[in-house]
């Protein structure tokens, strides 16, 4: 039935001529059928069929066949509100998803467009580049080798090697690399060897250590030395794009790209001997054993931490590692170098481990922050400011106070001998107070 049905309405044009032909040939004769009996019409019929035959048989052709065109049909979700037009095949079947495909012409609009979000990509990419070609030379890759806490069977002499990373670093004019005391700790400086990015090896002819910060700086000496930019402050805030930069698993000057993803880690229960003053940074760059001491850079080149531990079920990264910020890495190193120990600030004062809430309000304050004092040392720094028990420290020296960690982490990288303001919350209302900053070696002696 198909081809019939298609015979049909693709060639109507030729039989009508003819038909309309036979017709007109009937109706000139019309006048003398009108006077003939009825049977005359019958007579009429099958002239006009003889007629037909034979025009069929003397060579009239019927058209050919014509191959159908594939029917335009339409899908809902036309771009411009109607309905999208889309082809069928010569079976009869549509592509239903055929309408959101690119022309041609889209493609190459879109292309162009790729193209010019790519140039703005590639000129961040080409910051990254610059930075890394700016750091390597600054960057350090450090073997130790020392004597082993737990000797295992077969190793030589009880010793182990520990990598790690370091930044050569300027400090009080003097050329040093700065790294983790944990990776130099126990080895002699025979048995440290610094591998810089060009192949060289030097060995360190000084370390100071500050267990307190797990902290250490090596003095070095050699030709063409490139140092990096420590930065100035404390400038790094949550969101900010970082590399870091080390040796993780021995894989030397390795790049990583992150953000920083926290700030003021405090609470982390880190080795044997544990980290006392933390004020971490915390970022996903991907840090790895290996990592430890090398820099955390901003998009500036300037060294704002040194990392140092990471969060991990596995032993590698799983986006949780910490950096010492620069100003504690500052002040650390600076004072090991020009001092070769660290001379800290003493309040006198003992703070409340357990601020609560509850507590907070019998203060009558509407939630716990800060660091309460629950006793103050009689002729200490706190007592001479007049520091009393039950006040709240908000503030040291222009920085808010989140808890008594953050206070403990701010008054031990403040210098000594010199006076900072106190903002204190006592009797339902803030006060100011001076006081003197004293060493803690005065009070506290070794």
């Amino acid at each position: 039935m198909g081809p019939i049905l298609s015979f049909i309405v693709s060639a109507p044009s030729r039989p009508r001529s003819g038909i309309g032909a036979a017709v007109g040939g009937v109706s000139v004769d019309r006048r003398g059928a009108t006077r003939s009996s009825r049977g005359s019409w019958w007579l009429a019929l099958v002239c006009m069929a003889v007629v037909v035959l034979v025009g069929q048989a003397c060579g009239d052709e019927p058209p050919a066949l014509q191959p159908i065109a594939p029917p335009i049909i339409g899908l809902p979700g036309a771009e411009s509100g109607g309905n999208a037009r889309i082809l069928a095949d010569a079976a009869g079947r549509v592509d239903p998803a055929r309408s959101s495909r690119l022309s041609s012409d889209e493609r190459d609009r879109l292309y162009a467009q790729v193209e010019h979000d790519a140039e703005e990509l590639e000129r961040q990419g080409a910051q990254l580049r610059r930075l890394t070609m700016l750091l390597r030379p600054c960057v350090v890759h450090i073997d130790a080798r020392k004597p082993a806490q737990k000797p295992t069977r077969g190793a030589k002499s009880g010793d182990e090697d520990e990598a790690g990373s370091g930044v050569i670093s300027r400090v009080s004019d003097r050329l040093v690399v700065i790294t983790n005391r944990h990776v130099v700790h126990g080895a002699d400086l025979d048995n440290i060897v610094i591998r810089l990015d060009d192949g060289r090896e030097l060995r360190p002819v000084r370390m100071w250590t500050d267990p307190a910060t797990d902290i250490a700086v090596l003095a070095i000496t050699g030709n063409d030395l490139v140092a990096a930019r420590l930065a100035e402050r404390d400038g790094v805030q949550i969101g900010d794009t970082v590399l870091a930069i080390g040796s993780p698993f021995g894989l030397s000057h390795s790049v990583t790209l992150g953000i920083v993803s926290a700030k003021g880690r405090r609470d982390l229960e880190l080795g044997d001997e544990g980290v006392k003053f933390q004020d971490f940074i915390q970022t996903d760059a991907a840090i790895n054993p290996g990592n430890s001491g090398g820099p955390l850079v901003n998009l500036r080149g300037e060294v704002i931490g040194l990392n140092t531990a990471i969060a991990s079920n596995s032993g590698g990264s799983e986006g949780i590692g910490f950096a010492i910020p620069v100003s504690m890495v500052t002040f650390v190193a600076r004072q090991l170098v020009e001092n070769g120990a660290v001379a800290r600030a003493y309040l006198g004062v003992t703070l409340d481990r357990t601020f609560t809430q509850k507590t907070a309000e019998r203060l009558g304050m509407v939630r716990a922050v800060g660091a309460r004092v629950s006793g103050v040392t009689k002729g200490s720094p706190a007592d001479t400011a007049g520091i009393q028990p039950d006040d709240v420290i908000l503030e040291f020296d222009g920085q808010p106070i989140d808890d008594d960690d953050h206070l403990v982490s701010l008054v031990s990288v403040t210098p000594t001998n010199r006076n900072v303001s106190l903002g204190v919350f006592r009797g339902r209302q803030r006060i100011e107070l001076q006081m003197p900053v004293a060493s803690r070696e005065q009070f506290e002696p070794r």
